[in-house]
């Protein structure tokens, strides 16, 4: 797979091929059913299934303060498509330039003149160009002038509703780490730098990772099993997101308690999924209380691991 952010750049190669637009944030089931459209087409005119996204979201750069926080970095954006399998992402820097195309001089300039597509697939909620003036509707219209074929794939839906990144992005900031994992892809993953904290959590016997400079949405405060990834190796953790009351701390803190693993990581970036929400944040009136329920937690994270397919 190619991750292009230039297009400028894009190879001649690639041109004619099946190309999809959108954010793609967070990777989920609906993402999957376009993409798996989208190797269709690409195998119908013989060309690579190419997805055009954006960085940052168009919002960002619109409307700083309205923002949503994302749910996944490029490169992360990029490995899941790639495993789904897209051949190219472009990873479009966006810009004011970019957002002020009309629809018509965005199909004109990007999906004709740089990309050169033959075939499309887009999600029936599909906007494009300036002040969001293109809709499917819109596009057929365009396709069919240009003589490129154009698929508008039906939404995926669950028990309860459609499948959306922004529904995801409300059930993990509640916590609700396990229902997001089961609209994924992939459970829901993080990163961040290994900095040096209190260190309290070594001083009683639990050490754990504290990460910082996280570029992506955080769950909401808690306790969770999950894995944390460090060199590419996935290892079982207690991830505890929040403050620690018991020693008076009211800060946010991400850290995460690594289960059989006892080597220095500070400076480290490490990744981390969340498969599982234990319990929420206590205040514990002894260290001794503390240390009876962090010892229940890893319990419960050992079990689930016990359960949970062997990770990749």
């Amino acid at each position: 797979m190619k991750l292009i952010r230039n297009l400028e750049e894009f190879p001649s190669s690639l041109r004619r091929g099946a190309i999809t637009i959108g954010n793609f944030d967070g990777v989920h089931r609906g993402h999957a059913t376009i993409i798996n459209r989208l190797k269709h087409h690409a195998n119908a005119v013989d060309g690579a299934a190419i997805v055009f996204t954006f960085d940052p979201h168009p919002v960002r750069v619109l409307r700083p303060d309205e923002a949503p926080a994302p749910l996944t970095w490029t490169d992360r954006k990029a490995d899941l498509l790639a495993e789904l399998g897209v051949d190219v992402v472009v990873a479009y820097p966006t810009d004011l330039k970019l957002l002020s195309l009309s629809h018509g001089d965005f199909f004109a300039k990007i999906v004709q003149k740089k990309l050169g597509a033959r075939a499309m697939v887009e999600g029936p909620n599909f906007f494009f160009g300036k002040n969001r003036g293109g809709d499917v509707g819109v596009l057929r219209t365009l396709c069919d002038e240009s003589d490129i074929d154009l698929e508008i794939v039906t939404p995926v839906q669950d028990e309860a509703e459609l499948i959306s990144s922004s529904r995801i992005r409300e059930l993990i900031a509640h916590g609700d780490v396990a229902p997001a994992a089961q609209m994924l892809t992939h459970p829901y993953r993080i990163r961040g730098m290994v900095t040096h904290g209190a260190a309290r959590g070594a001083q009683i016997g639990f050490p754990t990772a504290n990460l910082d400079a996280i570029d992506t949405l955080i769950p909401a405060a808690g306790v969770y099993a999950g894995r944390t990834y460090i060199d590419g190796r996935s290892h079982w953790s207690a991830i505890h997101i929040g403050p620690n009351p018991t020693f008076g701390e009211n800060l946010l803190k991400v850290e995460s308690h690594i289960l059989d693993f006892d080597r220095s990581l500070y400076g480290s970036v490490v990744e981390v999924d969340f498969i599982s929400r234990l319990r929420d944040i206590l205040h514990f009136e002894s260290k001794e209380q503390l240390i009876q329920q962090l010892t229940s937690d890893i319990g419960a994270a050992r079990r689930i691991a016990s359960a949970w397919p062997a990770p990749p």
